[in-house]
């Protein structure tokens, strides 16, 4: 995997998921869930999509309208979590929250995600870079 501490690096990866984004669809599943998600601050609104079968995330997935920051981490986060049992997307989640607040996190698990590591310098970007990941955390509580 390349380094993400470059800047020009980091900015290339989140331009690409912003004008390429991955997963951007509903989950037409009976057992898929959604959780919608907005920011009064920003134009993002979107709803989560995870299909969890057998303690394993099958899918997920959202759709919506939002900013280059949040369009780029979700779409990061769906390509994460796909195949993952639901303590590891759990610990995924968690890294990257603990990544975008500052506190010890495992960088090893979070592959692109890591291109946020800066979000912290920039707390008007923070519920941008956080959307998708809080809603399928909540998703992934609601389904325990």
């Amino acid at each position: 995997m390349p380094s993400f501490d470059n800047p020009m690096m980091m900015r290339q990866v989140i331009m690409d998921h912003y004008e390429h984004p991955r997963n951007k669809r509903v989950i037409d599943h009976p057992l898929a869930r959604s959780k919608r998600m907005d920011t009064s601050g920003c134009i993002d609104d979107i709803v989560v999509y995870l299909h969890v079968e057998n303690d394993v995330i099958k899918d997920v997935s959202y759709e919506g309208v939002a900013c280059t920051i949040s369009t780029a981490s979700t779409s990061i986060m769906t390509e994460l979590l796909v195949g993952k049992t639901r303590k590891e997307a759990t610990n995924i989640i968690d890294a990257y929250l603990n990544m975008i607040y500052e506190r010890p996190y495992d960088a090893s698990i979070l592959g692109e995600a890591v291109v946020f590591m800066y979000t912290y310098k920039q707390a008007s970007r923070i519920k941008c870079a956080t959307l998708g990941w809080t809603g399928a955390q909540a998703l992934l509580k609601e389904e325990q």
